[in-house]
């Protein structure tokens, strides 16, 4: 079926960033989503993969193959490729240097609306301050430094200042409006619970600015009036919020990812001129790092859902939404299970399961590295006399990492709104910031 391309601006743009989601974990994460709906899962479609302008993002890095979130997301945000480890700054900037920030940020996409009289916002389940999210606000060159008590004394010596402060910070005409996420512990003073070995409590200092607001429950963030309230902080957690299937322990009063990107964009939309929103769901990455395939895709399944929310509040006639992710990650969906066959089983035939060389069956799902894979001189485990349901399963990986690496394939981007016919073919990530630069109707010099 045609689709007429929207030709207009933008009033609004939303950015939504499933991390480390690659085309195996969007796949997969399809089928579980259908699967745990009681529908078929292979032709089950995430709410993303309905809309109509798609492409491939070239994700390496200005530095290597593949790409970290630090400098994914800086192409995203900016336009310019750069290293490892670094973000908002250029790839002339050398990792963990507080000296080499000097003449080397680059301005976002969050600040450039910011500057044009808009409103922006960052919404994650991770920290607030970890790298996709920062992302939008924060240039350093190095993106652990998310904290001063994270810095080493060269840093500090040297006047760079941590992510939190960033943030905190900024001038009024480029702070953020809305930053919702976790990492309450870069905020706070050890006195009060956190990790800031400067004694600020940076929620108290946030809260000064004219009709600012600091929430720390969901009930708070429900109770947020648009209206009437000033930017808002909202940190539901010391560090990452709860994977989903940690909810029900762990999740009371913590707002979903949905929840609080839906109030992001009731405050946002405050503003006539429009916005700029990014919202990640950063727990796809975590799941995977841990070869941990039932949180990767009941995050992914959580960030469809968010995605969803969103859709059904905006106008799509006034507002980009583009979704992608930074990278992609070492999941494998090998064959040949049965149709409609659990997606977190074992591979198999008609039933039966395959055996592999050594004699044991192999799971639907693996990773090419991570905690998963045999150490030593052990022998693989036969995943046929395991629980491959357990929330704590580790699928089996090639080589043994403490963590999954990232990989370095292409990634989706699902965009629709005014300037998605943009999104076709394969594009460099940086490219995705000159699509939102250009709907928005910015100066490509400004």
């Amino acid at each position: 079926m045609a689709v007429t391309p929207n030709t207009g601006r933008a009033k609004n743009v939303i950015l939504f960033l499933g991390d480390g989601m690659g085309i195996s974990t969007a796949v997969a994460g399809r089928i579980y989503q259908g699967q745990q709906r009681g529908v078929d899962g292979e032709s089950n479609a995430l709410s993303f993969e309905k809309l109509p302008w798609t492409a491939l993002s070239k994700t390496y890095s200005h530095d290597t193959q593949v790409t970290d979130s630090a400098a994914g997301i800086t192409a995203i945000t900016t336009g310019v490729k750069t290293r490892n480890k670094v973000i908002g700054l250029t790839g002339e900037a050398k990792p963990e240097s507080c000296a080499s920030e000097a003449s080397t940020s680059v301005a976002t996409i969050a600040e450039m609306a910011k500057a044009h009289g808009l409103s922006a916002g960052a919404v994650t389940n991770t920290r607030i301050t970890h790298a996709t999210p920062a992302g939008a606000y924060a240039h350093t060159a190095y993106r652990d430094w998310e904290g001063d008590g994270d810095m080493p004394a060269e840093a500090l010596s040297g006047g760079c200042k941590d992510i939190a402060r960033q943030l905190v910070e900024a001038p009024a005409g480029l702070r953020l409006d809305v930053a919702l996420g976790g990492g309450r512990s870069r905020f706070l003073p050890e006195g009060k619970g956190g990790k800031r070995a400067d004694g600020r409590d940076l929620t108290a200092e946030w809260t000064k600015a004219k009709g600012a607001a600091y929430v720390a429950t969901a009930d708070q963030l429900k109770a947020v009036d648009p209206a009437r309230t000033g930017p808002v902080l909202g940190l539901f957690a010391g560090e990452h919020l709860p994977y989903e299937v940690e909810r029900q322990m762990l999740g009371q009063g913590v707002p979903t990812l949905a929840e609080m990107a839906t109030k992001a964009v009731d405050v946002l939309s405050q503003n006539p001129k429009g916005y700029f929103l990014l919202v990640e769901g950063g727990k796809i990455d975590m799941g995977s790092h841990l070869n941990n395939a039932k949180r990767t895709l009941t995050e992914t399944a959580a960030f469809s859902d968010a995605v969803q929310a969103v859709l059904d509040k905006v106008d799509l006639k006034d507002t980009l939404v583009i979704v992608t992710a930074d990278h992609s990650h070492g999941l494998v969906i090998s064959g040949y299970a049965a149709r409609n066959a659990p997606i977190l089983g074992l591979a198999g035939n008609e039933g039966e399961p395959v055996v592999a060389g050594d004699g044991k069956a192999y799971t639907v799902l693996s990773f090419a590295t991570g905690p998963g894979g045999v150490e030593g001189n052990n022998l693989r485990a036969d995943p046929a006399h395991e629980d491959l349901d357990e929330v704590d399963y580790h699928q089996q990986a090639v080589a043994n990492l403490p963590s999954a690496a990232h990989a370095g394939e292409d990634v989706g981007v699902y965009a629709d709104g005014p300037g998605a016919y943009l999104v076709r073919g394969v594009v460099e990530e940086s490219y995705i910031f000159q699509v939102m630069r250009h709907a928005f109707g910015f100066d490509a010099a400004k």
